[in-house]
């Protein structure tokens, strides 16, 4: 099956102005706020899809040298069944290993790559909070569907 989008990650300066408008102005759903290892973040969904609202700490896990100067989208998530099988895919069509944020046996887990422009964008394969087709969390269930760790030298 072909990777499915769930994500979109938007970099925004007040995260909870943000989510107030997304929420009054177009229904959306959303999750408490809470601090990530690279970002505070609030999730929205339509069910569907996953929008993220991040302020980055640093440029640990952004890319960017200073993240607060920088409002819009950030990066984008694909839902695939085989962490291994995409990641090789991906760097066989040229894309770059950028960060593991997490562990692949968490439920939040992502693995971004920059594509040949330099955008960021992330595979998991349980996707994300919020949206159709997420998958529970357990390792057992992790270790079978291909999440081995990052390719060496990336």
């Amino acid at each position: 099956m072909a990777a499915r989008i769930r994500h979109i990650a938007l970099a925004v300066k007040d995260i909870d102005a943000t989510a107030d408008f997304y929420e009054k102005a177009l229904g959306l759903t959303r999750s408490e706020k809470s601090e990530g290892p690279t970002a505070y973040r609030v999730y929205m969904s339509d069910g569907e899809i996953n929008l993220a609202l991040l302020q980055y700490k640093s440029e640990v896990g952004s890319g960017l040298k200073n993240p607060s100067d920088f409002v819009g989208i950030h990066h984008f998530g694909f839902q695939c069944d085989d962490l291994e099988d995409q990641q090789k895919q991906i760097e066989d069509a040229g894309g770059q290993f950028f960060f593991d944020l997490g562990d692949p046996d968490d439920d939040d887990f992502e693995r971004k790559f920059k594509d040949p422009n330099g955008i960021i964008f992330d595979i998991n394969w349980k996707g994300w909070t919020m949206t159709s087709g997420k998958v529970a969390g357990q390792a057992e269930a992790a270790k079978s569907h291909g999440t081995a760790k990052k390719k060496s030298g990336g």
